[in-house]
């Protein structure tokens, strides 16, 4: 291992733990086996050294990484369809799988139901034991000092994993059963759903602990690596305070509420991001929003301004789709195919929503297939593709026909601190402060970089200022997993979607404000990049501009069946959830599928 990068290492060593699940096993056997099995690594040895229980912790991040956790579906599936994206397009039958998870047209029988559910508790039950254990160890009150604080700073680590995998499970099924002590431990397995604000009460305490116990990022002795550190603990807090005092659909009355306290929910969420915006030499932004992806996640390096401040680290050849489920396709040297599934789709009023000189939108959005000499074929503008994970902005790129490319998955970023504090000092002060505005105006400027000076005027009241805010945080975080749950807390998906196919429809039928856009495109490609040889915002030249222009239909290229494909059957006061997997209904008596599943 002496050749593998910090990050390789931490991988590794997550797929090389045996002893974490080994320990799960002891509890479907306790009842009939009286006798320690000696070939079993008990509790007592697993924490008993501080290598050890480090290794434990490490297997309670491993089930974030999987394809049924962020690499792969909670990542790339389950946040689709929005107003900015849809999931892989359906021109078929429901499927049962994925096109149906994204159209919302879901059963509990889905294929893609069971797998994220168990793979979420299967990670509850890793950090519970770490939970356990870590603070009964001898070494955490009687070790030398650097045993302490590491054996501390596990200890808050596996307390925020649990709230991670906790928040997944109930910003997609609600109230959810809420195990929190190892199954061995249980007096009944059969556990009902618990109310998720008594849930959500419980992590936001639990944070509360960890943020004391886990070291900011670059304190002495930290390795620059993906575990937690005290950003992401107070940062996740804050976001799992806005969901606490966001809406949610409730399972008495079917309908989308929120709790009367809402404030003091978002009181905790400004007090946390401000903790973390007043430690800059720690986390700030990147001054390129394009290096964040490219220089950064897609060249397996860390963000050197400490902007990303919660990742999942994926392996290449190991975990992590991204890159090949979603962006352009590309070409590996020798395989003839060209690879990828260019699954997760734009939608075209998005793209338009961005101003011309805002950097993100070449960012955020891909309008290209790769081709094997590197150069690019622009796609008709139905088929644009997400952007921000691209095969073609790996370093070094692929050379294997792996799916598994192993671009990290960013779970919080600092510009999300900037954002979520300005949308809770507008809400408590009902209306935007200096301080909210210049967070504000702190992200938006950097995604005009160059062009700082037509950012706009920044709204002054509260509803303008909120409106901004919903605006600000998809231009900032499409195709990050973050608009769809956003919306939901908001109570907006439903209204969000009705406008994605309104505006939709005014393109396709060239109506205001769509009604200049170009019906093609002309392009050709240089130094890999796409050169434009007709505006993306005037009407097409009569022909093709001399000089070996290609043409790609563009508006033209928008059918009535694109429009029915967004958010095909979503239903509010129900869709805002998913139902609980058949598998486990069966599994538990105590279980009751709700929202009109």
């Amino acid at each position: 291992m002496e050749n593998m990068t910090a990050r390789e290492k931490l991988y590794y060593t997550a797929w090389m733990i045996v002893l974490v699940p080994i320990l799960m096993g002891t509890a479907a056997c306790r009842k009939y086996l009286d006798k320690t099995p000696p070939s079993a690594f008990d509790e007592q040895y697993v924490f008993g050294s501080v290598p050890n229980a480090t290794s434990a912790v490490i297997g309670a991040y491993e089930p974030l990484s999987g394809t049924q956790a962020y690499g792969s579906r909670l990542s790339l599936m389950y946040p689709y369809d929005t107003d900015e994206m849809i999931g892989v397009t359906n021109t078929t039958a429901p499927d049962n799988s994925s096109r149906d998870l994204s159209r919302y047209n879901l059963q509990p029988t889905n294929a893609q139901l069971a797998g994220p559910f168990q793979q979420l508790y299967i990670g509850v039950e890793r950090a519970n034991i770490c939970i356990k254990n870590i603070p009964a160890m001898e070494l955490y009150s009687k070790g030398t000092a650097t045993e302490q604080a590491e054996l501390r700073r596990l200890y808050g680590e596996s307390l925020t994993l649990r709230a991670q995998y906790y928040l997944e499970l109930i910003r997609n099924w609600g109230d959810v059963p809420a195990p929190f002590i190892p199954s061995i431990d249980q007096a009944d397995l059969f556990l009902a759903k618990t109310d998720r604000d008594s849930i959500y009460d419980r992590l936001l305490s639990d944070l509360k602990t960890a943020e004391d116990l886990v070291p900011w990022r670059g304190d002495p002795g930290v390795t620059a690596d993906e575990r937690i550190t005290k950003g992401a603990v107070k940062g996740l807090r804050a976001r799992i305070a806005l969901f606490r005092g966001g809406y949610s659909l409730r399972r008495a009355s079917r309908k989308m509420e929120r709790s009367s306290n809402y404030s003091d929910y978002y009181k905790t969420a400004r007090d946390e991001c401000y903790d973390i915006m007043q430690r800059r030499d720690k986390h700030t932004l990147n001054p390129s929003f394009q290096a964040v992806f490219k220089d950064g996640l897609d060249s397996y390096k860390q963000d050197p301004f400490g902007e990303v401040i919660f990742e999942i680290a994926m392996g290449a050849g190991l975990t992590g789709n991204l890159g090949y489920y979603d962006g352009p396709r590309f070409y590996v040297p020798g395989n003839a195919a060209q690879l990828g599934n260019s699954s997760i789709r734009v939608i075209p009023t998005y793209f338009y929503s961005f101003d011309s000189v805002d950097t993100r939108r070449d960012v955020t959005t891909a309008p290209y297939y790769n081709n094997a000499d590197k150069s690019k074929t622009v796609q008709t503008l139905v088929n644009m593709t997400s952007g921000k994970f691209r095969a073609d902005w790996i370093t070094p790129a692929p050379t294997t026909t792996s799916q598994q490319l192993g671009i990290n998955w960013p779970v919080l970023r600092f510009s999300d601190i900037l954002l979520m504090f300005a949308e809770a000092e507008n809400e408590l002060n009902n209306g935007p402060t200096a301080a909210a505005i210049s967070a504000y105006e702190e992200v938006r400027k950097r995604g005009f970089k160059g062009n700082e000076d037509k950012i706009g005027t920044t709204p002054a009241s509260k509803e303008a200022f909120f409106n901004a805010l919903v605006n600000e945080r998809s231009f900032e975080f499409g195709g990050e997993g973050i608009r769809k749950y956003d919306l939901i807390r908001w109570n907006l998906l439903h209204r969000k979607i009705l406008e994605a196919r309104a505006n939709y429809t005014k393109m396709m039928n060239k109506q205001a404000p769509y009604n200049t856009l170009p019906q093609v495109v002309y392009y050709k490609t240089g130094s890999q990049t796409i050169i434009w040889g007709s505006s993306l915002y005037q009407p097409s030249p009569a022909s093709a501009p001399p000089g070996g222009y290609a043409k790609a239909n563009w508006v033209s290229s928008i059918t009535a069946s694109w429009i029915t494909n967004v958010a095909q059957l979503f239903t509010p006061d129900r869709n805002e959830l998913l139902p609980i997997p058949q598998t486990s209904i069966e599994a538990n008596h105590n279980l009751t599928q709700d929202y009109g599943y």
